[in-house]
């Protein structure tokens, strides 16, 4: 029985959820708060009990990655400042055009449960405040933004040590592959969660606390395909880059995404176009796209969780301070490094968030009910910036092929400019 469920996908289980949760919270009504509400709270308890370990295992991992090979320093420095400033630009993105579509407004007189009162820090204490002073109590406490801090210098560090620290290495990379397995089992949940949250959501209030879907979805679709059609034409022109060709080699890897909602999934086709297509060097791709498929999220770690942050304090009727926009910027920026390339992970980023900005978490219950529809074009956004940086960063240093880029030859294999050891020192490698 429970095979069978789990071979059904996830987005269907996640939709049946959504409806068994209204059904139930129409038929129990007040008693949904009693009988569904607690298996709600348990699902966004598993998701926050992943949050610390995922952020302090994947940045070091990552981190440490950069350093492997004998030249690829200046080349990971350079791309990772690429993928800060793209996620950055997304963060910004997600943020007019929440404002913009307003998803969540009109709903403050709803309400949905208790919100305390918190006390925001100012921008200069939330700066100080991410140099921890125990990172063990940033893990225990879950302060997101120290461990990130953390995170990054146990990666450098691994880095500077090289052999010395392989064991440390292996435990780190072994440590990331443990929570990644856990946080699959916990998004399996999603669908008992939803159907615990979204039922007593409806049992307490009624059918019309789910009326802001719609206008959520359209606010996450157009700040996407603003970013991908408007952002990064923009970047590539100022690189002297033709936009058309960009996406002529893009495009089977973007509906590859858009389809499968997993850019590990799609990492195949990302690196075969990457190379073949848009003429970055192999030896420079073969490291840039993996780690793009796992660090580099515009969609699900920057432009997601600015609108949905926006949204659900509109929901509450909570007045975003500059020190929140700065937190949810800065969270969203360095913890996209951090978010797993699968889908369902974005509810952690989310979470990621909305914690560090001092905002409830029981808005989630909404949002992930459409996981499905906006994972699509998320993802599609998350891959298009990780083919986008490689190419950025290898024209930078002269060594895109501009011939295959523009489609004027085809990329061959053994073509000097890939295969060779000259051409794997022209990329840096």
């Amino acid at each position: 029985m429970f095979t069978r469920f789990f071979a059904i996908p996830l987005w269907q289980r996640t939709a049946a959820g959504f409806v068994l949760g209204i059904v139930a919270g129409l038929i129990l009504q007040e008693r949904a708060t009693i009988w569904l509400e607690p298996i709600g709270d348990v699902y966004l308890n598993l998701i926050r009990m992943v949050v610390a370990p995922l952020v302090l295992f994947t940045i070091a991992s990552s981190i440490a990655k950069l350093g492997e090979g004998t030249g690829a320093v200046r080349l990971a420095i350079r791309t990772v400042v690429w993928f800060a400033l793209t996620s950055f630009l997304a963060v910004l993105v997600g943020l007019a055009f929440g404002h913009l579509i307003d998803p969540g407004a009109g709903l403050a007189n709803l309400p949905l449960g208790e919100v305390r009162e918190r006390e925001i820090p100012s921008p200069l204490e939330v700066l100080i405040g991410i140099v921890p002073t125990n990172p063990f109590t940033a893990l225990a406490e879950g302060k997101v933004l120290q461990i990130i801090f953390f995170s990054a210098l146990v990666g450098a560090a691994l880095v500077a040590l090289g052999d010395r620290a392989q064991t440390a290495r292996r435990f780190v990379d072994e440590g990331a592959a443990v929570v990644f397995r856990i946080t699959r089992w916990v998004i399996q949940l999603t669908p008992i969660g939803v159907f615990g949250l979204i039922g007593a959501v409806v049992g307490g209030y009624g059918w019309e606390a789910l009326l802001p879907l719609g206008r959520f979805v359209i606010a996450i679709y157009a700040a996407c395909l603003f970013h991908i059609f408007v952002v990064y034409p923009a970047l590539l022109k100022a690189h002297g880059l033709k936009v058309i060709s960009f996406f002529k080699g893009a495009f089977a890897a973007q509906q590859t995404a858009f389809a499968t909602q997993s850019s590990l999934g799609t990492l195949p086709i990302t690196l075969r176009q990457t190379v073949e297509r848009l003429g970055v060097p192999q030896a420079y791709a073969a490291f840039a796209a993996p780690l793009g498929a796992n660090v580099k999220m515009d969609g699900c770690g920057a432009i997601y969780p600015a609108i949905a942050s926006i949204f659900i304090a509109q929901y509450f009727g909570i007045e975003l301070t500059l020190t929140q926009y700065v937190l949810i910027g800065l969270t969203a920026v360095l913890g996209s490094l951090g978010t797993a390339g699968v889908p369902g992970t974005s509810i952690v980023m989310l979470t990621l968030t909305m914690s560090t900005a001092g905002l409830p978490l029981e808005g989630i219950g909404y949002i992930v009910a459409v996981d499905r529809i906006v994972d699509m074009i998320r993802t599609m956004t998350n891959v298009t910036g990780q083919m986008l940086v490689p190419v950025l960063v290898a024209r930078e240093e002269g060594v895109l092929n501009r011939d295959i880029y523009d489609g004027r030859v085809a990329w061959l294999p053994g073509d000097p400019e890939t295969e060779t050891p000259e051409g794997v020192r022209a990329a840096g490698i």
